[in-house]
This record gives C-alpha cells, sequence and structure tokens, in this order.
C-alpha cells in the first residue's frame, strides 16, 4: 500500500467514522474499486492533465451524483484534483483495513487446488472464527500447483498443509540426507 493511499484512505475512514456512515461507504467504495478495475479507463480519463480539473470533477459529477455517498462523491473529486486517483485502490485497502480491524474481521484467502464447497467454506469459517474470536471474510484461490490440501493466509501468516507443500518438504530432508 502506498502512503498517498494510506494517508485519504485513513482520512476517508475518520471522516465515515465520525458521521456513523463506515458501512455504506465500505460498500460503496468496494463497488466502485471493482468497476474501476473493470474499467481502468475511466481512472485514466481522471488522471489526464490535458483536461482541466473542473471537467474531471463535473465527469465524476455526471457519473456518481446521486448514487454514491457525498462523502464519497467529494473524495473521488480531491483524489482527482490533486492527480492522486491512480492511488484509489490503495486508499480503499487503507479504509477497508481499518473497517476490519474495528469490526473485529479478519479476512482469510484459502488456497486450494479446486473450489471449496459451500459446506466446506462454512465449516472453515466456523473454526477459524472459534480459533480467532473474530468475523472471518473467507476468499477461496484455486492454484492447481497445491495439487491437494489447503494453504490459509490471513494477518501477515501462513499456515500451509498442500501436498506440493509437504513435497517439498520431503524433497528438502532428502537433499540433506547423506547416503
Amino acid at each position: 500500500m502506498t502512503e498517498v493511499g494510506s494517508i485519504y484512505g485513513q482520512s476517508m475512514y475518520a471522516l465515515a467514522l465520525e458521521e456513523g456512515v463506515t458501512d455504506a461507504v465500505r460498500q460503496q467504495l468496494h463497488t466502485l474499486q471493482q468497476a474501476f478495475h473493470q474499467e481502468p479507463a475511466f481512472i485514466r480519463l481522471l488522471c489526464t492533465p490535458s483536461l482541466p480539473k473542473a471537467e474531471r470533477c463535473k465527469i465524476l459529477d455526471d457519473s456518481f451524483r446521486g448514487s454514491v455517498h457525498p462523502y464519497l462523491l467529494n473524495f473521488l473529486k480531491i483524489l482527482t484534483e490533486k492527480g492522486y486517483m491512480r492511488y484509489f485502490s490503495d486508499c480503499c485497502d487503507a479504509y477497508t483495513a481499518l473497517y476490519d480491524r474495528d469490526n473485529g474481521i479478519i479476512r482469510v484467502t484459502a488456497v486450494t487446488a479446486v473450489a471449496l464447497s459451500q459446506a466446506q467454506s462454512d465449516k472453515l469459517t466456523g473454526k477459524l472464527a472459534s480459533v480467532t474470536g473474530k468475523k472471518i471474510a473467507l476468499r477461496n484461490r484455486i492454484d492447481p500447483a497445491v495439487l491437494g490440501g489447503i494453504r490459509l493466509d490471513y494477518d501477515g501468516q501462513r499456515l500451509d498443509d498442500t501436498v506440493s507443500h509437504r513435497l517439498d518438504a520431503v524433497r528438502e530432508l532428502l537433499n540433506k540426507t547423506v547416503l
């Protein structure tokens, strides 16, 4: 995460927290982040220096007025005016990290060779919630290279119980073995 993203994301979160609109703003930030990811040309347009700032802000008004929270619209305008729209995703990440911290949420990525079923996801989420005492936001990423098992990434930690990890451990043991 960039310093700009961190500073502006924290500022947006502080305002939303003060006004009691953290949930609504988080949902809208997430939706915009996904939309901008699908249409990167929109961000490039808002970063175009040959287009006057007032016109870029008018584009934001025309696109989002009435459909996003006024604080969020003003936030987008500030980022555009400062030339920081390219850091929007980092701002979203900083906001989400603060939201998660304050609401006891841990984001967990489960890496598996095949998709987890809903029952498996529910069971894993329940187990992690009971172990950590926090709410779990589980995301399943598919990576056929793990061969089998599961790898959990969360809070800067990695718990790896995949077949590929076990094979690597056996390979390393065999390499250290003197015959």
